[in-house]
């Protein structure tokens, strides 16, 4: 007979990956252990082992639900009906609200995948496709005479913008999220003649 789920199952999985993407964002992949993530989540290594049967797949349950919950704010944000330049900004901010509190999942993502075995990569990579191919379509759109090979480098151009975000920026700053969304997305679109002054958490033109 299979095992009973406990009810509160999903958010102790939760916890413990939380955990783990601290102890690995600090002490990087080949270093950090089962045992210190135990210790940081509070729970025995048995039943750490309970949800995960290793390290390996640790990771990979960061990452993806790091990326598919990227993925479902995109889908939720998205807004078809608004003219290009603000539904790219739209998109932009939903990125950076997403990566709010979830540096150390970033981080798992950014070193953790080339770890993954090849299977793993390409459920990885297929999120990733599906988040970078909403940009590329909307950035497409805006800029229609742009052949693919040029399209590719300009949108992750932008996700290099915004995966990095997290060395610099910090919340309670002069610049808010809502004010880099706008910064990064006039830098695509126009260029650095087009980025907006920001005074005190507000931008102006």
């Amino acid at each position: 007979m299979a095992r009973t789920r406990a009810a509160d199952f999903e958010d102790k999985q939760r916890a413990i990956l939380s955990s783990a993407a601290d102890v690995l964002a600090e002490q990087g992949m080949d270093k950090a252990s089962m045992a210190q993530i135990a210790r940081a989540a509070g729970v025995s290594k048995a039943l750490l082992y309970h949800y995960y049967p290793g390290k390996d797949a640790l990771i990979f349950d960061i990452i993806r639900t790091h990326l598919s919950e990227l993925d479902a704010a995109l889908e939720q944000a998205d807004a078809p009906d608004r003219a290009p330049r603000e539904r790219l900004r739209i998109l932009v901010g939903a990125v950076l609200e997403c990566y709010r509190d979830a540096d150390n999942y970033h981080k798992v993502q950014l070193n953790g995948t080339p770890t993954l075995p090849p299977e793993q990569k390409d459920e990885i990579h297929a999120i990733e496709r599906r988040v970078v191919r909403r940009f590329s379509v909307l950035l497409a759109g805006l800029r229609p005479d742009l052949p693919a090979e040029t399209l590719m480098p300009v949108t992750m151009s932008l996700f290099g913008m915004l995966n990095w975000v997290y060395m610099w920026f910090r919340d309670g700053g002069a610049v808010t999220r809502e004010d880099y969304a706008q910064i990064a997305t006039a830098l695509v679109l126009d260029g650095l003649d087009g980025v907006p002054a920001v005074r005190s958490g507000c931008v102006t033109r």
